[in-house]
């Protein structure tokens, strides 16, 4: 898997802890190995403007998830399709604020930010109660088994 991640936001990050996550998350969701990812971290100006161009909302957000060939989780029975996943844009700012609130800090608000931007650009909604349900349990999930995987503690999971 390709998985390119840029940092333009001025903020420092953990570039190989977050490409190992999405690496772990494609091969959990049996994405196919050449399948290709960008994730571009931003400042809030930047975002900001994204959010207003693409998504016709006001102000900086945390996440925006592009989808690329519209590719979707392998079935154990079926081969995997191979393609461009997409590109992800985080805000650590966003981010970094939203994990003082949930108690968890910066660093594991992006974690569940990049799960949840794959998961969008695999077609995962939460629009619905039950495509909600549906997401953020596979979304919990996957941040559980890449917690445990990596030896970090479950109370960062929250």
């Amino acid at each position: 898997m390709s998985v390119e991640i840029l940092n333009e936001s001025g903020v420092d990050l953990d570039v190989r802890r977050l490409s190992a996550l999405s690496r772990f998350v494609m091969d959990e969701l049996r994405v196919h190995p050449q399948a290709e990812l960008c994730i571009k971290a931003v400042d809030e100006d930047t975002i900001a403007e994204l959010n207003q161009r693409w998504m016709e909302k006001e102000g900086p957000t945390d996440v925006l998830a592009f989808p690329m060939d519209e590719l979707r989780p392998g079935k154990v029975t079926e081969e995997p399709q191979e393609g461009i996943l997409g590109d992800l844009v985080l805000c650590p700012d966003v981010a970094a604020r939203q994990g003082v609130e949930a108690g968890h800090g910066r660093d594991a608000e992006i974690e569940l930010l990049t799960v949840h931007g794959i998961l969008h650009l695999l077609g995962y909604d939460h629009a619905e109660p039950q495509e909600h349900e549906e997401m953020f349990g596979l979304q919990a999930t996957l941040l559980e088994q890449w917690r445990t995987s990596t030896g970090q503690s479950a109370d960062l999971a929250q």
